[in-house]
């Protein structure tokens, strides 16, 4: 749903009176993941999408419904064996869909308005939802922020809202959507509620270091991608806003030092395109024992062999090394910066995602990996909202 945050946040400033449906569990292969959301208004104009037009239709009618009777309903949707034309998804993946009535009078629309904005200012916020558990609670939510202060309540005893918000924090923190089980008493003893947490968090970082051609094609893949890209180079001949006029920022300064000093996290990429020793050395000696997401760095096989032994010989272990994506990129046979930018933009994505990098025509792995943890029971239950 904080996908489509900017138009959703406008129809509550604006008093509108609408419905949400998210996507809230994928199994198999499936056009759209977790958090995917349709919108309709009173006056039936649609925002957003769940499937990529597979059931936008009966989503579209669920919303009308539901804004007509008040009522919070998760629903599932799949592939017909019977009837490849029914209601279903042709792709042979299985979506769950919560569909969430906010009219104007709305008692929870506040804290869906808290995530909004939140979401919209690029601050981090996160909004948890009852998406499995007893009908009074179904579609219940929380408002949550990074120093663990929130909006709303769940209703149930005041050790759940505690726990959920704790919860909420921990995938909040990793910058993660994605599902837990929790008991109504709010211990983890024979769960009997499914919490679906979205999160919205500023842009990840890539940092990329080294002021070459190359560097300008990754920087124009990297935003495609929607990271906040930095240029960094110690020669400001080079590291200039006229070879670099999309990166976020450009940065003047030894690549090691900079990297010291600025800000990382678990979803950071460092891309080292110098390829010279004296900035990559020390630069991957203070990568590598940085807990960010992918560490890879430009350069021969030969330059690969020496890099290494001279990373060994600064003190880093075996594991240490491991992490590092050397020669950088996948084997796509790139000869041009922006073939070079795909390849390495293909890794990047495949590390994240636990993606094998082959071709599928010739693989039989699943097509989309489930890395959030997300879960896809089937939920029949209607509530009052």
């Amino acid at each position: 749903m904080l996908d489509i945050a900017d138009e959703l946040n406008r129809w509550l400033e604006e008093g509108r009176d609408f419905a949400v449906a998210t996507v809230v569990a994928v199994s198999g292969s499936a056009p759209r993941g977790p958090g995917a959301a349709l919108a309709v208004d009173a006056d039936g104009t649609a925002i957003g999408s769940v499937s990529g037009g597979c059931v936008e239709g009966t989503v579209y009618d669920l919303c009308a419904q539901a804004l007509q009777d008040g009522e919070v309903v998760r629903e599932r949707f799949g592939y017909s064996d019977d009837d490849a034309f029914a209601v279903g998804l042709t792709c042979g993946g299985v979506i769950d869909v919560l569909v969430t009535p906010l009219p104007a009078d709305a008692p929870g629309r506040k804290v869906f308005q808290a995530a909004l904005s939140a979401a919209v200012r690029g601050e981090a916020a996160a909004l948890a939802r009852v998406v499995r558990g007893p009908a009074e609670l179904l579609g219940r939510a929380l408002a949550v922020h990074p120093d663990g202060s929130y909006e709303g309540e769940l209703g149930g005893t005041p050790d759940l809202d505690r726990t959920v918000v704790d919860e909420t924090r921990s995938l909040l923190n990793a910058g993660r959507t994605g599902t837990f089980d929790i008991a109504e008493d709010g211990s983890h003893c024979e769960p009997g509620l499914t919490l679906y947490v979205e999160s919205s968090v500023p842009p990840p970082r890539m940092l990329v270091f080294g002021a070459i051609d190359f560097a300008a094609a990754l920087v124009r893949i990297g935003k495609f991608l929607g990271y906040h890209v930095t240029v960094c180079d110690a020669r400001p001949v080079f590291a200039t806003r006229v070879r670099f006029p999309e990166a976020d920022d450009i940065v003047v300064d030894w690549p090691h030092r900079y990297l010291h000093r600025t800000r990382t996290d678990g979803r950071t990429v460092v891309c080292v395109l110098t390829h010279d020793a004296k900035f990559d050395v020390p630069l991957l000696e203070a990568a590598l024992r940085l807990p960010v997401a992918y560490v890879g760095a430009m350069g021969s096989r030969r330059t690969h062999e020496d890099r290494e032994r001279r990373l060994q010989e600064a003190g880093l272990t075996e594991v240490e090394l491991t992490r590092l994506h050397s020669p950088i990129g996948l084997d796509l046979g790139a000869r041009t910066p922006e073939e070079t930018a795909l390849s390495i933009a293909a890794e990047i994505v495949a590390a994240r995602q636990g993606g094998a990098g082959l071709p599928l025509s010739g693989s039989h792995t699943p097509i989309h990996h489930d890395t959030g943890g997300q879960r896809s029971d089937a939920v029949g239950a209607r509530v009052a909202a």
